[in-house]
């Protein structure tokens, strides 16, 4: 790539994954306020500001040199703190709360498929504003869709992780959350076996496909 490609590429990705990551941990923070939790509040982590939320490699250096050199891009923000002890139900309001960040990102999906049907219906020959508003709503999308179903991931500390272990009952819910450490080191361990893409890219490609057609994007 050339340096123009990578500044309009950075263009066209920085701001929808900036907000995917952001924002899901905003989700989980409100979550947590509603079940009685107002440690993310007290914080001031409810936010639509991302710099609140920035993890200056999990946010910008991570996602930059991966769009670069490989295309598939995934990131984290600073983790929103929750103290379990304020909910009346711990382990199934932490499986609300874990839920939350996804469902924000599918929200977020489809705020980015109006956003390229917009874009689409804009269009003329010659139209670079056009085109790029399509390219950030289709690169919305995708991040969006990414960070979603790699969450969902059944792996402690995914919210996937979390969401399991709210429905267990606490004798095996306690067992299983005992495997958090090593959560990242299996996602890893996938990632770089290729196995993780396989997991990912059709449930991906799936809800892009239900998205685009819902907004005729």
């Amino acid at each position: 790539m050339n340096p123009s490609e990578i500044i309009y590429d950075i263009a066209v990705w920085a701001i929808p994954v900036l907000f995917a990551i952001t924002l899901h941990e905003a989700a989980h923070g409100w979550m947590a306020n509603k079940l009685g939790d107002p440690t993310a509040r007290a914080l001031g982590r409810i936010s639509l500001n991302p710099i609140r939320h920035i993890d200056p490699i999990g946010t910008v250096v991570l996602p930059l040199a991966l769009m670069m050199l490989s295309g598939f891009i995934i990131g984290w923000a600073k983790p929103v703190p929750v103290d379990m002890r304020y909910f009346k139900q711990p382990l199934l309001d932490m499986a609300v709360v874990a839920l939350a960040g996804p469902a924000s990102n599918f929200l977020m999906a489809c705020g980015w498929g109006l956003l390229g049907a917009i874009g689409q219906a804009m269009y003329s020959p010659g139209s670079e504003l056009a085109i790029y508003i399509v390219e950030v709503g289709d690169a919305g999308i995708t991040i969006n869709l990414i960070l979603m179903v790699l969450n969902l991931l059944p792996i402690p500390p995914l919210d996937g992780g979390r969401i399991v272990a709210g429905v267990m009952s606490p004798q095996l819910a306690v067992p299983f959350m005992k495997i958090e450490p090593y959560g990242m080191f299996v996602v890893i361990f996938l990632l770089v076996t290729g196995i993780l893409g396989k997991i990912l890219w059709p449930m991906v490609q799936f809800f892009a496909a239900l998205i685009k057609m819902v907004f005729h994007f």
